[in-house]
């Protein structure tokens, strides 16, 4: 369902038309970079050349004319005096096709457009219609095609029987579009290319060739040594960064190495101390277990040397109070007997 785009350039450009590209970008290397051969004539001689150039030369000359129509329509007040009456009606009626033209191509493009988001309705009969519809529109748009390519003959033949008009004309070549002045460049290239063709004879057109293909070849074998060259150099690149990668590692295991051995010493002197600390805490350890043996067999002697006075104590406090109940058990005894007496003689009495 694509709408057929319709090419108007290079008849008219107008503001839509400039967006469409008259012919592909040119090539930005001018037509006589680098000849390996210069052609031996510097004129066409042959009456067939002259005219082939003629024929290009009068395109080329057309094509300028036909790309400031936009701006002879846009400017027809300012250039009526210098270019005639009767090109600038030519040229208004030429524009007003053209912009007849892009309106209906716009709005045929948006019908599309809304048709191609309805496309899930296609099956329906009132799809079908539209679509009919529009492609009936599109073919009415032939004629008026076919209009604006006579105007644009009937401006040229104006503007080529009119001389000084063309010249006039031509002196705006700043208001062409860049697409228009592209496809110019293109032909005067195309242009410079014929024209050297058509000098070369046969004969130089082969060596010519031959000369191309020897270069070719040559380029080809000095791409293969470049290229052999290239991964040489990678190579030794690679093998280079691999000895600076080792290099590298030497210093850092040299140096490592130097800290490794201040460790050592640091380690050695660190162990040597650590050994008469050592040493050091298992005398003081040795003293201090044998300072608390001899504690503890002072502890154990005061100990017993107090219990042995807490028993002396003991003994000596019971002897004395045996020895205090014996002599009161004494006294008791020898005063009951007197009194026995005493009775006995009161007895006896």
């Amino acid at each position: 369902m694509a709408l057929d785009i319709v090419g108007v350039a290079p008849l008219y450009q107008g503001p839509d038309i400039n967006r469409m590209r008259l012919t592909a970008e040119p090539s930005q290397k001018p037509a006589s970079l680098l000849k390996p051969l210069v052609p031996s004539k510097s004129k066409l001689t042959t009456i067939e050349t002259k005219r082939i150039m003629s024929v290009l030369d009068e395109t080329i000359h057309k094509v300028e004319l036909v790309t400031l129509l936009s701006y002879m329509g846009a400017n027809y007040e300012t250039l009526e005096k210098m270019l005639g009456g009767d090109i600038i009606k030519a040229v208004r009626e030429h524009e007003d096709l053209c912009h007849s033209l892009l309106g209906s191509v716009i709005y045929l493009q948006d019908k599309e457009r809304r048709l191609q988001e309805e496309e899930e309705y296609e099956e329906e009969g009132w799809f079908r219609d539209r679509l009919f519809s529009l492609e009936l529109q599109k073919s009415h748009l032939l004629p008026l095609m076919h209009q604006i390519k006579e105007s644009t003959k009937d401006i040229l033949r104006l503007l080529l029987n009119n001389p000084q008009a063309a010249s006039l004309a031509q002196t705006h070549t700043l208001s062409r579009s860049v697409e228009a002045q592209n496809f110019i460049d293109c032909l005067m290239e195309l242009r410079g290319f014929l024209f050297e063709k058509l000098l070369t004879s046969p004969v130089e057109a082969r060596d010519r060739s031959q000369f191309i293909q020897d270069i070719d070849r040559r380029n080809k074998r000095n791409q293969e040594i470049i290229n052999t060259l290239e991964n040489e150099l990678a190579a030794i690149m690679r093998n280079r960064e691999a000895e600076v990668e080792y290099e590298e590692l030497d210093i850092i295991h040299k140096e490592e190495k130097i800290q490794l051995e201040e460790l050592k010493q640091k380690h050695n002197v660190l162990v040597e101390e650590f050994s008469q600390i050592r040493a050091e805490q298992e005398v003081n350890a040795k003293k201090r277990i044998e300072a608390e043996q001899e504690m503890l067999h002072m502890v154990r002697a005061a100990t017993l040397i107090q219990a042995l006075w807490k028993g002396y104590l003991v003994r000596s406090m019971l002897k004395s109070r045996k020895k205090k109940r014996s002599k009161s058990k004494g006294k008791v005894k020898k005063g009951k007997g007197k009194g026995k007496g005493k009775e006995k003689g009161k007895g006896k009495k």
